[in-house]
């Protein structure tokens, strides 16, 4: 395979030695170059010799550079290769409740454990093949993020309706014998893994000294469920049991998402619980970790703005923050807690971050305050725009509101509240 190099920054080692833009990347020290794994791992060399081709005519380059050190060259994609899809057809799976309509890349069922390591994606590794899983090992893929739903193979392979899931002990232990650590998920779905499945499952994956973390996730559930696997979901009953059997498993490494405390209508866990948060992305700590965050910030603000103003939030972290602020408030700035229903994907959705534009806008009209702030979760990575297509400017006109965009963390939170985000110059005094 041949990669194209699209920028050598100059005064990079690759540059140094006559690498250009428009090379064709072929071999590494003889050695092909698969994906950017395989780059990664040759690359990591002392003095690399780089296989080229440049006009037509292939050469050999050599790079002078310390082991460890970057080459300093970037490709025309991050893989180096096509991205791998999802083989499975699990029964909980959240793009199949998608409604049509939305954006493209919101269809797109990536599977790749490459993904994994560069990203933290979750992947199941049923289309990894043995050749494929020796790779992983001799390249020393570690950690990788693995999506194990259930240790017994047979509840597995019928939760995501592929025989090769019932592997996954298999997996495990090979990636074991070969020293790769791992971080595990359980979306959980009542009369399914839960139970008897899930103390087995946690049973065997604490027996694993590689296994980092294990996070426990509600099955989420939108309107768009027709023709679709018929899942049981949580109610507080069902949630505590589950709580329940991670307690009594007495392992320091399984965390429960806040959702489910939520849903047992329970408090959650004190902010050193989670220790370094190795499960934020899974929503386990997050609302701790803001608080924590809000009130590092709240202790250092020297100036606000005086004004009232709403905050348009998911349903399900509305009563934590709304608590939050009314403990520890921001002196001078009067702030009402707005949780948004979720029409769009239906009422069972209840988290920030999948809330659409025209949900928000609803909110919006709704509220009498004029200075409204919304969440930058609830938008789509490095782009103005929500679920739905809708841009923040379509929603800052059709609402006809001062809308302000908080950060995701505490701490850009207690600054939008304290107002360092407006445009107002009516600067109320000191703390």
């Amino acid at each position: 395979m041949a990669h194209l190099l699209v920028r050598v920054p100059k005064g990079s080692p690759a540059f140094r030695a006559g690498v250009k833009p428009g090379d064709l990347l072929v071999k590494i020290d003889g050695h092909d170059i698969i994906d950017v794994i395989d780059y990664q791992y040759f690359v990591s060399h002392e003095n690399p010799v780089l296989t080229l081709i440049r006009d037509g005519r292939q050469f050999d380059l050599r790079v002078l550079k310390r082991s460890g050190d970057s080459l300093g060259i970037y490709f025309d994609d991050m893989l180096m290769d096509k991205t791998r899809t999802c083989a499975n057809n699990c029964a909980f799976c959240f793009i199949d409740q998608m409604p049509p309509g939305l954006r493209d890349t919101l269809y797109v069922k990536d599977d790749d454990w490459r993904l994994s390591l560069l990203t933290g994606n979750y992947v199941t590794l049923t289309n990894v093949g043995e050749r494929e899983l020796d790779r992983i090992i001799e390249r020393g893929v570690s950690p990788l993020y693995i999506s194990v739903h259930a240790t017994d193979g047979e509840v597995r392979a019928r939760i995501m309706n592929n025989k090769n899931a019932a592997k996954i002990m298999e997996r495990l232990k090979r990636l074991s014998e070969g020293n790769i650590a791992f971080h595990a998920q359980i979306v959980l779905c009542p009369t399914l893994n839960d139970g008897e499945v899930l103390k087995k499952t946690l049973s065997d994956l604490t027996a694993f000294e590689n296994c980092l973390s294990i996070a426990i996730v509600p099955v989420g559930m939108t309107a768009f469920r027709d023709n679709l696997f018929k899942l049981t979901p949580f109610t507080e009953e069902t949630a505590r049991q589950a709580l329940d059997i991670c307690k009594d498993a007495n392992d320091s490494r399984i965390y429960v998402s806040d959702e489910m405390y939520i849903k047992a209508n329970l408090p959650l866990p004190d902010c050193e619980s989670y220790g370094d948060f190795p499960q934020i992305e899974n929503g386990v700590g997050m609302l701790r970790l803001f608080e924590k965050e809000y009130l590092e910030a709240r202790n250092s603000i020297k100036r606000i703005y005086k004004r009232n103003c709403a905050v348009l939030t998911g349903v399900s972290a509305s009563d934590f923050i709304k608590d939050m602020l009314s403990n520890f408030p921001i002196p001078g700035v009067n702030v009402r807690i707005h949780a948004v229903e979720n029409t769009f994907f239906g009422k069972t959705i209840t988290v920030t971050g999948l809330l659409t534009g025209q949900d928000l806008l609803k909110a919006a009209l709704s509220v009498p305050e004029q200075e409204i702030l919304i969440s930058r979760c609830t938008m789509k990575a490095e782009e103005e725009i929500f679920l739905d297509g809708m841009t923040l400017e379509e929603l800052k006109e059709r609402s006809g509101k001062n809308i302000t965009v908080s950060p995701n963390d505490g701490a850009g939170f207690c600054a939008a509240i304290a107002g360092e985000h407006t445009d107002k110059v009516d600067i109320w005094q000191d703390l």
